[in-house]
């Protein structure tokens, strides 16, 4: 398993990548309304939109693994609590799990 998206919820988006971008000097990857990337070595800063469900200022952890099927199949095993079943988005398998805490994280696998 590797840390590979630190997501923040933005109220603003453009103001979010000007503080990034231009006041701490990260390169900026990709850019949209939705959603925008830094190139921070192997772990990406990604920005998306806040919602009802994700309030500005909150941060969710992205791990990817090799097989997210066969991590969902031990989940019981392991002891992890997906909020539902890995799906196809974006080109990958993703699910979301809650930590020892309760906060959502992503997990993501190649298809």
């Amino acid at each position: 398993m590797r840390l590979t998206y630190a997501i923040e919820y933005v109220a603003d988006m453009d103001r979010a990548i000007g503080f990034y971008r231009d006041k701490l000097g990260l390169e900026l990857k990709f850019q949209s309304p939705f959603w925008s990337e830094f190139a921070t070595g192997e772990t990406v800063l990604a920005l998306h939109p806040a919602s009802e469900k994700n309030a500005a200022g909150s941060i969710e952890l992205g791990f990817s693994v090799d097989d997210l099927g066969e991590f969902y199949s031990r989940r019981d095993q392991v002891g992890v609590e997906f909020t539902g079943e890995p799906k196809e988005e974006h080109g990958l398998h993703i699910a979301q799990i809650r930590d020892a805490d309760g906060a959502h994280v992503s997990v993501s696998g190649p298809i």
